[in-house]
């Protein structure tokens, strides 16, 4: 069910990933639920999908806690300091599977074809990184900082009178 695969160059993120493939759903159906956890912590997450009433919602909880333990296994087995608090989901993403085709009798003896769409999914967790700034929430917002964006001041033209 799960893959993992970590990066770790010199004062990268380390991510950590978990896919379930060939799940018995349009890759569409599968991002609506996908869409709700991208962004959010882990617990957060996970309470989420666990009062979410679609049907894909505990296949991706699945992908989701194998996720967080893929990234408690590499962390005790590389030797590194993870705080499993701190981290987020990076990415979740659907994607398209191979299509099964099948055939739907119709009537006078012609049959009608349609295909049964299936999806990969892939949930990538990191860990929050701390900002050098402590008023600086996590999403970098600048207005938590006390900085506003400079308002552009847009210059409305006169067209010219047409002479009758």
């Amino acid at each position: 069910m799960a893959k993992t695969a970590e990066k770790s160059a010199a004062g990268a993120v380390r991510e950590f990933r978990a896919e379930a493939r060939f799940q018995r759903t349009s890759p569409q159906k599968a991002k609506l639920v996908l869409d709700t956890i991208k962004g959010q912590r882990v617990e957060q997450a996970l309470n989420t999908l666990m009062f979410t009433r679609k049907r894909i919602a505990p296949v991706v909880e699945k992908a989701l806690r194998s996720a967080v333990q893929n990234a408690n296994y590499l962390s005790q087995e590389q030797g590194f300091d993870l705080d499993l608090d701190r981290l987020f989901v990076k990415l979740a993403v659907a994607n398209e599977g191979p299509r099964l085709k099948r055939i739907r009798p119709a009537p006078m003896g012609r049959a009608f074809r349609y295909q049964r769409r299936l999806a990969h999914i892939i949930v990538v967790v990191a860990e929050k990184s701390n900002t050098a700034s402590g008023s600086a929430d996590a999403t970098g917002n600048a207005a938590a900082e006390g900085k506003s964006k400079p308002t552009k001041k847009f210059t409305v033209r006169k067209s010219a009178k047409v002479a009758a």
